[in-house]
């Protein structure tokens, strides 16, 4: 990476017609609006298909695409859909949230219909996509077999089907093929309209910083076509499942409920399966970023049935030898490492042999716990190795973030800035340009941040599940004025690495 700025938007919080941001012409104004501020990335979410709670870092395949990005107005263009069938749905009143319930129950019915006038027997890219992408297989049973079993998660399915056994894999693929059809339709079109909405993003000088979690979901076509690949017993139920330990934030740690990797068995295989995956990450984004890195140095184990992270303990990962094997497979790729939270010395050598980019979060450098001058996250110890960020979609926004914390972080952070006049409401602006002055070879800034909004617009709270992934941006927001605000902030601090008309 070379000196630059970017914007952090989930594809969702894009303003569109249908209840959701999807890969519509707003997607595609987004990107010229990013060309007119000058930035060089746009970081999104993952794009997986989500399961329980819309976490996107919860998918149903790590492969699959999300069928709510699909554009409804493509398929309307197309003849698949009318409008008026479209504009018949509810999907909620409020255009600057996602009503999930209403998006499922609205939308699905529309892509069946969409599916049903299509003629996909007949559409030699159609046919060429699904032998391309052999992941699609599995993919397409497992989330038919899902439905015929009313979506319960597989390890509840019929234990032959659960187990793969052939007579049953043969016997469910017979009996769903058209629901099967449906599900690799739909993949299709995300892929589709994904790759020339990327296509556009890398004409106009916008690269894509995808995100990958570094575990799959239990319920997932990964953990079930795949069960050799993890900690299952001969049942195939988990020995063992992921999260953090307790610390100053959680008494109880953090339960996250994924399968761990049988890493010995990924490491006799080459690290096949990584590599497949990451090589799928790389046609689909031009930098990715992976979620708890540190998971590749020690990764923490919790009992299978546990309620709590109490009980964990950590384990050795693979470390550099699987970045190797990667970098051998597939030459020399962008990656961000998100290593976050407490790092050890292991997990900083791990990240410095691998060359990757970490990354420093500008809300984690006033700690009253730690008055010095040597934090990590203060920005005046940036190297240029790294990327940037006021905050994550983990954390609060930036303004919501300053009237939260302590009087004395409040005062750490003003004598930082050596700033004791802006209002506090209007503090994001001098945080913004604190950041971008840095080392830091990139800068990415949540979109929240640079429209100065509260955390009603906040996009996640960790280890909470029912308000999370709603917020959406108003069409306004994509003004001439924030525009050249953006431009001008970027411009003053050499950012701009392409040429703005």
């Amino acid at each position: 990476m070379k000196r630059s700025a970017g914007i952090l938007l989930s594809v969702s919080s894009l303003p569109s017609k249908y209840g959701i941001g999807c890969f519509s012409e707003s997607a595609y104004k987004f990107i010229d609006w990013l060309k007119a501020s000058g930035q060089t990335y746009w970081q999104i979410l993952p794009l997986g298909p989500t399961s329980y709670g819309d976490s996107p870092y919860q998918s149903f395949s790590t492969f699959a695409g999300n069928p709510y990005f699909i554009s409804l107005e493509e398929f309307i263009a197309s003849g698949l859909l009318t409008k008026e069938e479209c504009d018949a749905v509810d999907f909620g009143s409020d255009s600057e949230s996602i009503d999930y319930s209403k998006l499922f129950h609205g939308r699905y019915p529309l892509l069946r219909k969409a599916y049903r006038n299509s003629n996909v027997a007949d559409d030699k890219a159609y046919q060429t996509f699904c032998i391309e992408n052999p992941w699609l297989n599995d993919y397409a049973l497992f989330m038919a077999v899902k439905d015929s079993f009313g979506g319960v998660a597989w390890s509840e399915w019929e234990e032959d089907i659960r187990l793969r056994r052939p007579e049953a894999m043969a016997e469910y693929a017979g009996k769903l093929s058209s629901e099967i059809e449906f599900y690799k339709f739909l993949q299709y079109h995300f892929y589709l309209q994904w790759n020339r909405l990327k296509e556009y993003a890398n004409h106009q000088g916008i690269q894509i910083i995808g995100d990958i979690p570094i575990y799959v979901a239990f319920d997932s076509a990964d953990t079930w076509a795949n069960p050799g690949l993890f900690q299952l017993d001969e049942n195939n139920i988990p020995k063992a499942v992921a999260g953090c330990p307790p610390d100053g934030f959680s008494a109880d740690g953090q339960l996250w409920g994924n399968p761990l990797y049988d890493w010995e068995k990924h490491k006799a295989s080459g690290y096949a399966w990584w590599i497949s995956r990451l090589a799928h990450c790389f046609r689909l984004y031009d930098v990715v970023r992976i979620d708890h890195f540190r998971g590749f140095d020690e990764y923490f184990s919790i009992p299978y049935g546990d309620t709590t992270a109490r009980n964990g303990h950590w384990e050795k990962g693979p470390g550099i030898g699987l970045f190797q094997a990667v970098e051998h497979a597939l030459g020399k790729k962008e990656v961000v490492a998100e290593d976050l939270g407490f790092v050890t010395d292991s997990v900083r050598q791990l990240v410095n042999d691998s060359g990757f980019p970490n990354m420093k979060v500008l809300e984690f450098a006033f700690d009253s716990r730690d008055t010095g001058s040597s934090s990590d996250y203060l920005p005046h110890n940036y190297g240029e190795n790294c990327v940037a960020y006021t905050g994550t979609h983990d954390n609060q926004t930036i303004t919501s973030w300053f009237e939260t914390i302590s009087d004395a972080e409040r005062r750490m952070a003003r004598d930082y800035l050596g700033d004791y006049s802006t209002p506090a409401n209007e503090l994001y602006k001098p945080f913004i340009h604190l950041l971008m002055k840095s080392a830091a070879n990139a800068c990415i800034i949540p979109l929240q941040d640079y429209l100065g909004l509260d955390d009603s617009a906040r996009i996640n709270t960790p280890s909470t599940v029912g308000e999370n992934w709603k917020w959406r941006m108003k069409e306004s927001a994509m003004s001439k004025e924030n525009s050249d605000e953006i431009l001008q902030i970027t411009s003053t601090y050499g950012r701009c690495s392409h040429t703005v008309n």
